[in-house]
């Protein structure tokens, strides 16, 4: 069990505690509610954008790193479609200097047109580096495209073009920062070497003035169900044929997740998994196959992905796939098959919660999520689903009606 305490400012942040008295070390996590879903369509890559102006100085903090480095600490971010992510580590003694840090770029950044050029151009040569010049790299900009019609899953965290960046405007980045950068559309968890009481003060003291801002209420399009499947192909200087395949399943906090995510497992989860057994070992039409989700808090994508040896032909090897997938919508998976992966997930969580860091950031998202013991709750819902759950979500999923199917040929 993960023990912690939780209370809320008058300003509506919200405020975990997790003491373990067996670190020196503390962390202090902010999870902002916003993630590349909340933008607007015709300005996108903002959520990531702001990933890299918030440590480009504050209205009373020029330089985040520095003071932080001084104090023994360490920092990194990351953005998703669904939230926006701020964690540090340092000594549990120096951790006033986090909450000094943290609450100042909560306050206010330092709006200026030298850090939006600054770190527009570094977005700009990230998106160019990872989306545009790197074999494969605008895969996911043509299946999210192809998969969603409505929900703004359609787009990645980078943008949906390179433009929406190279021309974001200083106000435009201001509105963006005051409507999801509040205390009220924020958690702040705090793990390691502290006591509640003491966290309480400290937060009161750094945070509670921070003016509380407008609660930000999603309105986000459902997207349809698909009924029929949908088929790209598209050529490149990539140095294999690729085959990519997605299906629509369930969000986060239903059922059908822990199903689908076990059948990740079953599907591609290692060397002894039934794509890798078949299509790699035994029938070699792929060197490399995968299968996974994205683990969205919406309805999100199950995909199946793999390089063909060269040869093998691309409907051969799609066919090869789908095979598969009906055997495991037509057979139950024997008990033991189950238990592996259930086994192995069980291990992958109880590996994760060994480091303060991680159950600092599951705090955040659970909680994200409406619900942080599900921290401890999480594990009985994998235990929950049987062979026949298995068999019965393989049945919904791997619908035809319900695929997305990208043959990537190489023009090498």
């Amino acid at each position: 069990m993960i023990q912690y305490e939780k209370f809320v400012l008058p300003n509506g942040l919200r405020v975990l505690v997790h003491e373990d008295n067996s670190t020196p070390m503390a962390v202090v996590n902010v999870m902002y509610d916003v993630g590349a879903k909340d933008e607007n369509p015709n300005q996108t890559g903002f959520a990531h954008l702001f990933e890299h102006l918030m440590f480009g100085g504050s209205v009373n903090i020029p330089n985040y790193d520095e003071p932080l480095q001084v104090a023994g600490g360490e920092n990194n971010a990351y953005t998703t479609n669904d939230l926006t992510n701020y964690y540090c580590q340092l000594p549990a003694e120096n951790i006033e200097t986090a909450f000094w840090l943290e609450s100042d770029r909560m306050l206010s950044l330092a709006f200026s047109k030298k850090s939006l050029d600054v770190q527009r151009k570094v977005v700009s040569e990230e998106f160019k580096e990872h989306y545009i010049n790197k074999p494969y790299g605008d895969v996911w900009f043509k299946m999210r495209e192809m998969a969603y019609t409505r929900h703004p899953y359609q787009w990645l965290t980078i943008g949906k073009e390179l433009s929406h960046i190279e021309n974001a405007k200083l106000q435009d980045v201001k509105n963006f920062f005051f409507k999801h950068y509040r205390p009220v559309n924020a958690i702040l968890v705090v793990a390691g070497n502290v006591k509640t009481a003491q966290i309480k003060t400290l937060a009161e003291k750094w945070f509670g003035d921070i003016e509380h801002g407008e609660q930000y209420v999603r309105n986000i399009p459902a997207e349809p169900r698909q009924n029929a499947a949908r088929h790209l192909e598209i050529r490149g200087k990539v140095p294999l044929d690729a085959l990519y395949k997605c299906w629509h399943m369930d969000s986060r906090l239903e059922d059908g997740y822990y199903a689908a995510e076990l059948l990740t497992e079953i599907l591609s989860g290692g060397g002894s998994s039934r794509l890798y057994q078949t299509l790699v070992k035994e029938k070699q039409y792929f060197s490399h196959i995968e299968c996974y989700h994205f683990g969205t808090t919406d309805a999100g994508l199950m995909t199946i992905e793999g390089k063909l040896v060269k040869g093998v032909d691309m409907i051969d090897a799609d066919k090869a796939i789908e095979e598969e997938l009906d055997k495991i919508k037509a057979q139950l998976i024997e008990e033991k098959e189950l238990q592996k992966v259930k086994n192995k997930t069980e291990a992958a969580l109880a590996f994760e919660d060994m480091s303060v860091m991680n159950r600092a950031n599951s705090l955040a998202f659970y909680e994200l999520l409406g619900n942080a013991n599900l921290i401890n709750e999480e594990w009985n819902k994998y235990q929950a689903i049987t062979v026949e759950s298995v068999r019965e979500y393989a049945q919904k999923i791997f619908d035809k009606n319900n695929s997305n199917t990208l043959y990537y040929y190489s023009e090498n």
